[in-house]
């Protein structure tokens, strides 16, 4: 016979999902807010208006992006993870949620336990790109170059541990080459002394640079995504040309703050794809940032940022890297 304190929790505990189920049922009844922990104009903040837009579209509630930028995005999802769990605040997570727990000792929150995952929305790869002078075709003679002159050649790195400075850093582990990195406050100061050709390299997203290599100002060696872009297909990939191991990605991420109820978090999960797999919305990202439509489970993207945070700490680690 169950005990009445067996009885009592598992009412509680029925009520409690109940409870959940019902607020699922009625989710959104009232706008939502969507953080970004970036300035507003950048491709984040984009790719979440577009976001945000088609889901109020599609739902008859507002979604608003609140842009909350400072700290190397910490203030944002700092916010973010203090709100109420209840499905009414989202975060947009970039990269810097992956060398966070790396760069920091004392975040105000922990990346993997105080947020919930909703899914991993869509990854862009990034583009090496080479000032014409420095009279490189591709990885192969980059490489012969690099380790004929050791710290000789330099590339620009847009702000610290972005996925253009860590793409960098990457590629010199792997290959064992020794290049300066060059740091610069932004990526439009960094891609205006390459074309200059004040600096020799950068990694950047794609659609940064791509008309400059068309136009013949800048030379494209390859992108680090598994495969080529659809926007680029002329372009090798890192792995074609013979180096392995340096894939990077920018990616975006949704996340909600932990305790959101699970058939909340299920049913964002879904409109969310279905908004992402809406043909005009994924071309829109695909033609303007070169990213590709991932649409993961929660789990996926649990998954996902605690291998790339291992990731991209090693390469924190074994480059020496610290907060400024």
């Amino acid at each position: 016979m169950r005990s009445p304190v067996f009885r009592a929790c598992l009412l509680a505990a029925l009520v409690s999902a109940a409870g959940a189920a019902c607020a699922a049922d009625n989710y959104p009844s009232r706008p939502v807010r969507f953080i970004v922990s970036l300035a507003p104009g950048g491709g984040t903040d984009f790719v979440a208006r577009v976001i945000a837009g088609k889901l109020s579209e599609t739902w008859g509630q507002q979604v608003v992006v609140d842009n909350r930028p400072g700290a190397g995005s910490i203030i944002g999802a700092e916010v973010a993870a203090k709100a109420p769990a209840d499905g009414y605040t989202l975060l947009m997570a970039t990269n810097s949620m992956l060398t966070q727990p790396s760069l920091f000792k004392n975040l105000p929150y922990d990346v993997t336990k105080d947020f919930a995952p909703v899914t991993l929305a869509l990854r862009a790869p990034l583009l090496l790109t080479a000032h014409p002078s420095l009279g490189v075709s591709n990885l192969k003679e980059l490489i012969a170059l690099a380790r004929a002159k050791p710290g000789e050649l330099t590339y620009a790195s847009p702000a610290l541990a972005t996925t253009g400075h860590l793409g960098g850093e990457l590629f010199k582990l792997v290959t064992k080459v020794d290049i300066l990195q060059i740091p610069y406050k932004g990526a439009g100061s960094a891609i205006a002394n390459l074309l200059a050709g004040e600096v020799k390299l950068m990694y950047s997203s794609p659609p940064a640079v791509v008309m400059h290599v068309k136009a013949g100002k800048l030379k494209a060696l390859g992108v680090t995504g598994a495969k080529r872009a659809a926007q680029a297909p002329e372009i090798p990939t890192f792995e074609e040309s013979g180096v392995s191991g340096v894939e990077a990605y920018d990616f975006y991420g949704i996340l909600a703050p932990a305790g959101t109820p699970r058939p909340v978090i299920a049913k964002l999960n879904a409109k969310i794809i279905e908004v992402l797999n809406v043909p005009e919305i994924a071309n829109r990202f695909a033609v303007t940032q070169f990213a590709e439509v991932v649409g993961s489970t929660p789990e996926e993207l649990k998954r996902f940022m605690v291998t790339e945070i291992a990731r991209w700490g090693k390469v924190i680690r074994d480059a020496n890297i610290r907060a400024e």
